[in-house]
């Protein structure tokens, strides 16, 4: 068995993690290559030395992310559609993707080894540009949003959106997210969109801060293919994909669909969405309850 470990940071808790995850593999001798550029800034604090990786192959297992979920966001960048599937363990704040703690690194590990898990499969979107951009050419998917916004302004930006062709809204906002159910529990529920289960086969579009006080976060089907066209004061604007940034010149028309790929995340069977809400979003901590 071989399994890739995956982070950005050298800070006391990932290496804590790291430190538990890598005596348990190393007790039941699976092979560990840990990402080159951590693996430097680690490699100090680590007894034995272990294989490293820019890139991946299909020759891995399962991948272990130690962070956040924006970890995780990160990791996809490196998995891609390769179906590797993906693990977090938590040592960042809410953690709605990366749900193992440090204390349940071992349980968590031996039932992977012994197939006590479910996989779950997630959307991601893509988006092409008419205008080319090397940050959109060099990783064009996205997990949880693709977002349209202002760059060097405070004045609001107009986002003409189309679904499937046909014209739906210009929205005068700082901006618009598309988010699939995945992201619906990240930046898009934080400018008042919905929470979709994982399975949902829907999208999201959520305007940000719209000054037309009509607009309001829209449900569609995530075979739609979504049209953007942005104008405003700036002759530019920002594209994000999860965590990475490009600037499009206003009026590039940005097209925006499901991925033909899915990533997949390992699920523990003793964890559920539901209870993942709960925990996360404090549900049922009124007293009341």
């Amino acid at each position: 068995m071989k399994v890739a470990i995956f982070s950005q940071f050298q800070k006391k808790k990932p290496l804590a993690s790291l430190e538990v995850l890598l005596d348990v593999l190393e007790k039941k001798k699976i092979e560990v290559v840990i990402e080159a550029a951590f693996y430097k800034g680690v490699s100090p604090s680590i007894k034995s030395e272990y294989n490293t990786f820019s890139t991946l192959d299909d020759s891995f297992d399962f991948l272990v992310s130690i962070g956040g979920d924006g970890t995780i966001l990160r990791a996809i960048t490196v998995v891609g559609d390769l179906n590797i599937p993906i693990v977090g363990i938590n040592t960042g704040r809410l953690g709605f993707l990366a749900t193992i703690q440090i204390e349940d690194i071992e349980t968590a590990i031996h039932r992977i080894l012994e197939k006590k898990y479910s996989i779950s499969e997630r959307s991601l979107l893509t988006i092409e540009s008419s205008e080319d951009n090397s940050e959109i050419n060099t990783c064009n998917f996205a997990l949880n949003e693709i977002a349209v916004s202002r760059k060097n302004t405070t004045s609001m930006i107009t986002v003409e959106t189309e679904l499937n062709g046909e014209y739906l809204t210009s929205y005068w906002s700082d901006g618009l997210i598309i988010s699939t159910p995945t992201g619906s529990t990240g930046y898009s529920l934080s400018c008042g969109g919905p929470v979709i289960t994982p399975d949902t086969t829907s999208l999201v579009l959520t305007p940000i801060a719209p000054h037309n006080l009509s607009a309001r976060p829209l449900v569609i089907d995530d075979s739609t293919v979504i049209t953007l066209k942005v104008d405003g004061r700036e002759k530019k604007h920002l594209v994000s994909m999860d965590s990475r940034i490009a600037t499009l010149s206003n009026r590039t028309t940005m097209t925006i669909k499901k991925a033909p790929f899915t990533i997949k995340m390992i699920v523990l069977n003793n964890e559920t969405f539901l209870d993942t809400l709960r925990k996360k979003l404090l549900w049922g901590e009124d007293k009341r309850n």
